[in-house]
């Protein structure tokens, strides 16, 4: 059974008349708490991510006739309708769609938990899970990383790479403690509190030996109506500012795009075309170095927002998330003084 600090906000969920009295949110928080399991939470997710019963009901080994029923159950302690029955598969309604995300932060709260539980357990020194950019990843996060081990070496780390929007859901969803993101529309949500670390600019650039890095002056034309792309997805930063780029050269968007959220798997691509790739200079250091990519000679200005700390302004720190963002902050002074 779910304890009741779990649900302090959920009583306004259910679907109650205007003239309800303030005196009966109560009842229904004593309904929840004697009703809802965490077979219902599961079931949530299972729906929320599959949007077919037979295939919820196939992820939690459980005919679909109960399955059906628990759904019908759920609704029924709710008062309302969660998702709309379609031709073919389901669909939250907003009340369900918002109690999916909650049950997901629940879920992941509680897988949290019991791995920190289990790191202790055994002698450890507690848990840790990050979300980074890969922007941020080389200079910042992988040093501070790097101090928290030399200090902690008991302490579990857990680091998960992403684009900014994909690190935040992950933050949204529990399944991380912390964030290093660039500030976004999202990111500016009361639920989060965001601490700036730095900003970098945007790189152009080709494999080695491109047809392209013979040349001393490129258009912005000819970049995006004769070359294939490999950019990140469209709700990216970088791609973001690419395209605020074009809108302002009166220019389209390449039409030739291999699109990928994998900085990894784009920098082995673009040593196997001739596409055109864009990244952070940061996320590009190595292959820079080594001589694997070239940059054109074409500039970005639109700049990207900035990134930094995001932490979730309902949950305290721990003191593993207190001193990790210490070490992040050090690490930025020293970048911000060295460049």
């Amino acid at each position: 059974m779910l304890n009741k600090s779990n649900f302090g906000h959920i009583r306004y969920l259910a679907l109650m008349p205007a003239n309800t009295p303030e005196s009966a949110p109560p009842v229904l928080h004593r309904s929840l708490l004697n009703r809802l399991r965490y077979k219902h939470l599961h079931m949530l997710v299972a729906l929320g991510s599959s949007l077919n019963l037979h295939r919820a009901s196939l992820s939690l080994a459980m005919s679909q006739p109960a399955a059906t029923r628990m759904l019908r159950e759920i609704e029924d302690m709710f008062g309302c309708q969660l998702f709309e029955r379609l031709p073919r598969g389901m669909r939250p309604t907003a009340l369900g769609a918002q109690l999916v995300r909650f049950a997901e932060a629940s879920l992941n709260s509680l897988d949290r938990c019991a791995e920190d539980l289990a790191a202790r357990r055994q002698g450890g020194y507690g848990y840790l899970s990050i979300g980074t950019i890969m922007g941020a990843a080389p200079d910042l996060v992988m040093t501070a990383v790097a101090r928290m081990k030399a200090q902690s070496p008991q302490l579990r780390l857990r680091i998960m790479g992403d684009t900014s929007d994909q690190v935040l859901r992950l933050l949204d969803q529990r399944r991380i403690d912390m964030a290093i993101a660039r500030r976004s529309p999202a990111a500016h949500s009361s639920s989060y509190s965001f601490e700036e670390l730095g900003n970098e600019r945007l790189l152009v650039v080709v494999r080695s030996g491109h047809p392209l890095t013979r040349r001393r002056k490129l258009g912005w034309q000819e970049l995006v109506g004769d070359w294939p792309w490999i950019l990140q997805p469209a709700t990216s930063p970088a791609r973001i500012a690419l395209d605020q780029l074009l809108q302002r050269l009166e220019l389209p968007a390449p039409a030739d795009i291999i699109e990928c959220s994998s900085v990894y798997s784009m920098q082995q691509l673009v040593q196997l075309t001739d596409a055109v790739m864009l990244l952070s200079e940061s996320a590009l250091k190595d292959y820079l170095r080594m001589g694997l990519v070239r940059a054109l000679p074409v500039c970005i200005d639109v700049p990207m927002a900035p990134f930094g700390i995001l932490t979730r302004t309902d949950d305290a720190p721990t003191q593993e998330q207190q001193r990790f963002i210490a070490l992040l902050r050090a690490q930025a002074r020293g970048l911000a003084q060295a460049g």
